[in-house]
């Protein structure tokens, strides 16, 4: 293969990317909680107004693509069916999906009292933090106790 045609390979890649923002200058996390979990995006730099657009675009989309059970973006992004997404589908109607805009992207929060959802809401995220190696836990958060410590 010619160094043109590579070339011309990586940026056709380049140009199909479904999230719309650059990933190496943006930063994922998947946190899983006791009632579901969250997705958040974040650009690197304060000052990147271009990607930070795209992932309040992007989240927002995301949102309400997974509230109707529509998980084409992260099957193309992983080009397989993320783990928990079969659940999450079936179970669509007793997840609660919510975007809301942070300063350097935004974030996606799941929620769920259902016990076989939570459990799809957990797989989907942990499959997640294992695909962008993320780093973030694999066990669900524990709600912040009263941090007031004076005696």
């Amino acid at each position: 293969m010619t160094i043109s045609a590579v070339v011309l390979i990586a940026v056709g890649l380049q140009s199909h990317n479904p999230m719309g923002f650059d990933q190496d200058k943006t930063v994922h996390h998947f946190v899983l909680t006791e009632s579901g979990g969250y997705i958040d995006v974040s650009t690197r730099d304060a000052s990147d107004s271009s990607n930070r657009a795209a992932i309040k675009s992007h989240l927002g989309h995301i949102a309400q693509m997974f509230k109707e059970g529509n998980f084409d973006i992260p099957m193309l992004v992983h080009g397989e069916k993320p783990a928990g997404v079969e659940t999450m589908q079936r179970l669509k109607d007793k997840i609660k999906y919510e975007y809301k805009a942070t300063d350097r992207g935004g974030r996606v929060t799941i929620t769920t009292s259902d016990k076989q959802a939570l459990q799809g809401v957990h797989e989907f995220l942990r499959y997640q933090i294992k695909e962008h190696k993320t780093g973030d836990s694999l066990s669900p958060r524990k709600p912040l106790q009263n941090r007031n410590t004076r005696a």
